[in-house]
């Protein structure tokens, strides 16, 4: 049996600058398959600079349906960026985090992972890297919050990816977007809470 997988999110989903091959759904889907799991591609709904709550509009807008055995949400970056600010991006994300577990076949099915620290990129050298390190672990302490009300799995990739800071081969040309390498430590900490979701009944 093959399952299928959707995956929710942004720059960080689709991801911007990398290869097909390094975006780390399709990096995931590659290692399930590896362990004898049946997985079909991923059905990715992501763009450069979305919004939670633009993403939601684009899974409104798509008609995404039915129930999926896999689905992974990975969003609020854009938000956080643009200045919206804690209070918003709690009611946006509660408001996308119930669309994503609506498409899960189990609460445990949804993957919610966390915002990476950009503010370690060379592209954010001008600014407050402290202050961007701040609202992004407060962001995230709201997504895991609900995740985990929820009975959504939670997977804390930010500290991985603050290794950007020291590591530029961990991003692609921009200086800012993940490169396949990244996404590989990524999918190192998601693979087993994917595996675990899928045995699930």
């Amino acid at each position: 049996m093959t399952s299928s997988f959707l995956a929710l999110g942004d720059s960080y989903t689709i991801g911007e600058g990398a290869e097909p091959e390094d975006r780390w759904p399709v990096q995931l889907v590659a290692a399930l398959r590896t362990r004898g799991i049946g997985v079909a591609d991923p059905e990715i709904v992501a763009k450069t600079g979305w919004t939670t709550d633009e993403l939601l509009s684009e899974i409104e807008n798509r008609s995404i349906s039915g129930q999926w055995d896999l689905v992974s949400l990975l969003a609020g970056v854009n938000d956080q960026y643009r200045g919206y600010g804690v209070r918003s991006y709690e009611q946006t994300f509660s408001d996308l985090l119930a669309r994503a577990l609506s498409f899960a076949k189990l609460p445990s099915r949804l993957i919610v992972l966390s915002i990476p620290d950009w503010g370690v990129t060379p592209f954010a050298a001008s600014r407050d890297g402290v202050a961007v390190a701040a609202e992004i672990d407060a962001f995230n302490a709201v997504a895991e919050r609900l995740s985990r009300r929820e009975g959504a799995r939670f997977i804390d990739i930010t500290p991985v990816s603050r290794l950007a800071a020291t590591d530029t081969s961990l991003l692609v040309s921009d200086g800012l977007h993940p490169s396949g390498a990244m996404y590989r430590m990524w999918v190192e900490q998601v693979l087993p809470a994917a595996v675990s979701a899928l045995a699930e009944k």
